[in-house]
């Protein structure tokens, strides 16, 4: 039985993929000394070359069904080397051009390298992907960009089928995820021949875009030979004149890189890889392997075709007699160690595609178990003791390949599923380069679908090394640089949108996130600080009698009080004079009474806002001034009548005297005392924080409830303040005895002025202030009564008692 594995021609050595050669041969030797597999068959193989040539390809696969050494396509002469299987890889050109032949003859297929893009349902049915599902990689592409936040990428991609779809199919879904593309470019084609002088040209040309971008995040989607040309991107690009500064960058290397040159680029330099992050196969070491490489020599592997060209091309060799051209080197004793070369000449930890080919030797080994065990099992003719398979059978070999499940000898479970794709996940590397040309790939994350959601996606940032610009520190690849705290994003007109302007937040709002899309508001109890980046707690605020407003307030009040108190006093031990009979002594002390207790109530407004000073606060002042202005306007009325009452043939005498003023002092208050109640009835003032009229405070204070009743009531206050205004007004041309209207015309024109701006003023005023303005009004029109309408008569009481007598009053009067 054989299996056939495609690789390079000998004119282009590549060491790195004699690991390749090396697994195959290591699986096959290790499965026929397993005596639990295929305990009566010995598995064989044949390598064939493609050359990566359509016609190589071509040939490749018809020799398979032809005599060993006569090219005639299904004549065999040779029963005992029927092909069961075919390992293909490590390019997917090379996996399409064998798959047209091969599906003819129904033969299973292994894809070890990149999967052809295949729109043959007849064909896919045969094909076998020794890789996890491909969207499990660009998924985890986005997620890795993501969790760095790199935005603003550029990408390169080798012109075929795969390349393209990537470019059709995912990077639209990449913008979807908020990810822009500096730059989309192909890689040129590789040649060998006349047009390899274009092939640098354009190389060099497309490199120096690369290094000239801002983008320092950079997705390769690639093949395996993808490594060459990047090495002489960077090489050839040493020796151009081109006046950029070298910039390093993060390359993001797809699954199917990996790490192969030329024998010409031995020497050149690998840094450019040092920080890079691949995606890889999930692999293990297999057990046994690295002992099998140990004994590795030309001497002792004889029936090696192909060792000696890798020993002589792997430790710049050669051996005599060999067909090198150049015999001027050192010649090869078969003695060196292969730990000795650097891992760019040939890595002896396996590798993904090696660790690839070598489940699918396994996964057919087992396939062929279990289709021999099986006890519907197919036999052939027995020809030397062995047992051999008809070729129309192999269609229920693949069958059988994909419904296998085993564990291999690293422990890992191996099984496809119903698409014939590996059912695995991926292995996120960091590339690591030394001095002497040498490097490791150290495992940093996962992508493991068969995980939660969550688990799906996992990287070690820790681990990471950077590229050696970045100085270990984590690059950034945006098109501009991130919007600070306090800062948020704006749009740029005619850019993609990873560009942006950086606009402060407005005021009241904070952005504490960089790269914020918009600023936001602070919670109710707390506000925006200086820089917009934080939310700092409000405090609660209320006008107290300790801050110095208080204090000013109060002293004020009680000042007042005690002057009120004091021309109380007088007026009542002047009673019995003149002056205060001839003012209505009742009126005057209910008038200072009301004015006292105004002034005592401005003391309620100072203090925190409680439940009962809120009720009280508003009515008893109300209340109070409605009183004292009815007080006036009684005192107004009567110096009318009482004028009136004069004139001979009145009706107005009977007017005249205590109802007259008793009445008007009552019926007003009890209006204004019944506007209160059904105020206090309806929706009394309650005690209430305000988050929002100051900024930074919380100002504790008492919501007035119903604000139609608030200012129905003082309203009602207002109209009994201009009625009397108007009605001194008009009074205060009488005789002299009478000019008391004088006097409570000055007073209700304070008094009038002092509420009239107070409305606009208080709606104006927030916070404690309000209170503040309050009460300045309540002291200053009450003070305003008391100093136009009782300061004359007292200076007259205390300074000049002797006008205050019957004829002095007469004498005025005539």
């Amino acid at each position: 039985m054989q299996m056939h594995i495609t690789c390079f021609s000998h004119f282009r050595v590549m060491t790195q993929i004699y690991q390749h050669i090396l697994v195959l041969v290591f699986s096959v030797k290790e499965i026929n000394e397993n005596p639990h597999i295929l305990p009566n068959a010995t598995l064989g193989f044949h390598i064939y070359n493609s050359y990566f040539n359509p016609r190589w390809t071509y040939q490749a696969s018809l020799e398979l069904f032809s005599t060993r050494g006569r090219f005639v396509p299904n004549y065999k002469c040779h029963p005992q080397n029927n092909p069961v299987a075919v390992i293909g890889g490590p390019n997917s050109k090379v996996c399409l051009y064998m798959a047209d032949t091969l599906c003819i003859y129904k033969i299973p297929q292994l894809i070890y390298g990149s999967a052809p893009v295949i729109d043959q349902k007849t064909q896919s049915v045969l094909y076998n992907q020794i890789f996890p599902k491909l969207n499990h990689q660009y998924n985890g592409i986005v997620q890795l960009l993501l969790h760095f936040r790199w935005t603003w990428i550029g990408v390169l991609y080798v012109s075929d089928d795969n390349g393209e779809r990537f470019v059709r199919n995912m990077l639209p879904k990449y913008a979807q995820r908020g990810i822009c593309f500096e730059l989309i470019e192909k890689f040129p084609t590789m040649a060998f021949s006349s047009a390899v002088v274009d092939m640098f040209d354009q190389g060099i040309k497309i490199h120096n875009i690369l290094m000239r971008s801002n983008a320092n995040a950079l997705v390769i989607h690639g093949e395996i030979d993808t490594m060459i040309m990047l090495s002489i991107f960077f090489q050839y690009s040493q020796h151009q004149d081109v006046p950029i500064k070298e910039k390093g960058k993060v390359w993001i290397m797809t699954v199917h890189m990996d790490f192969t040159s030329l024998p010409f680029q031995r020497g050149w330099d690998i840094d450019f890889l040092h920080g890079a992050i691949s995606f890889a196969v999930h692999s293990s070491e297999a057990v046994g392997f690295q002992e099998f490489l140990q004994i590795l020599s030309p001497t002792s592997s004889k029936e090696d075709g192909f060792i000696r060209d890798f020993w002589e091309n792997a430790f710049a060799c050669h051996f005599p007699n060999s067909q090198v051209d150049s015999q001027d080197g050192e010649i090869c004793s078969g003695e060196e160690k292969l730990e000795s070369l650097p891992a760019s000449v040939f890595e002896r930890s396996m590798t993904g595609h090696s660790y690839s080919i070598y489940n699918a030797v396994y996964a057919v080994a087992h396939a062929l178990h279990a289709m021999y065990s099986s006890r519907f099992k197919h036999r052939g003719m027995v020809h030397d003791g062995r047992m051999k398979l008809l070729s129309q059978e192999l269609w229920k070999l693949n069958h059988l390949v994909r419904s296998i499940s085993f564990n291999n000898s690293a422990g890992e479970k191996v099984s496809f599923n119903e698409n014939g794709e590996l059912a695995a996940g991926y292995d996120i590397l960091n590339w690591i380069t030394f001095p002497n040309q040498s490097f490791c790939r150290v495992k940093i994350g996962k992508i493991d679908p068969m995980t939660p959601q969550k688990e799906v996606f996992t990287i070690f940032e820790e681990a990471i090394v950077w590229p050696s610009r970045f100085n270990q520190a984590q690059p950034l690849s945006l098109c501009n640089g991130h919007c600070n705290l306090g800062y948020h994003k704006a749009k740029k007109e005619g850019q993609p949108s990873c560009c942006y302007h950086c606009l402060p937040c407005p005021e009241g709002k904070i952005s504490n996130q960089t790269d914020m899309d918009d600023c936001f508001r602070c919670p109710e109890d707390q506000y925006p600080n200086h820089a917009h980046n934080s939310c700092i707690p409000k405090f609660i605020t209320f006008l107290t009698f300790g801050e110095p407003l208080g204090i000013s307030l109060a002293t004020l009040a009680l000042s007042f009080s005690f002057l009120t108190a004091l021309v109380l006093w007088i007026f009542v031990k002047h009673q019995d004079t003149p002056i205060v009979k001839a003012n209505n002594r009742d009126l005057t002390y209910t008038l200072l009474v009301s004015l006292l207790l105004s002034f005592l109530c401005a003391l309620l407004f100072i203090g925190q806002p409680e439940k009962v000073a809120c009720l009280l606060r508003q009515t008893t002042f109300l209340i109070v001034f409605a009183v004292a202005v009815s007080c006036v306007l009684a005192k107004t009325i009567i110096v009318v009548v009482a004028f009136m009452a004069t004139q001979p043939e009145t009706r107005m005498r009977k007017w005249a005297g205590k109802r007259l003023a008793i009445s008007i002092v009552l019926s007003c208050s009890l209006i204004q005392a019944t506007l209160c109640g059904v105020w206090l009835a309806i929706s009394p003032p309650f005690p209430e924080f305000d988050m929002l009229s100051v900024t930074d405070q919380i100002v504790s204070e008492c919501n007035e409830g119903s604000s139609t009743m608030f200012y129905s009531v003082l309203g009602f206050l207002g109209f009994l303040a201009i009625v009397s205004f108007i009605v001194a007004f008009l009074a205060r041309k009488l005789p002299d005895s009478f000019n008391e209207a004088k006097f409570i015309t000055f007073s209700m024109l304070v008094f009038c002025s002092v509420w009239l701006s107070f409305v606009p003023t208080y709606l104006s005023t927030k916070g404690k202030h309000m209170v503040a303005v309050e009460i300045f009004s309540i002291l200053s029109s009450s003070a305003g009564l008391l100093g136009f309408i009782f300061s004359p008569k007292c200076y007259i009481i205390v300074v000049k008692p002797e006008l205050n007598n019957k004829e002095q009053l007469r004498r005025r009067n005539h």
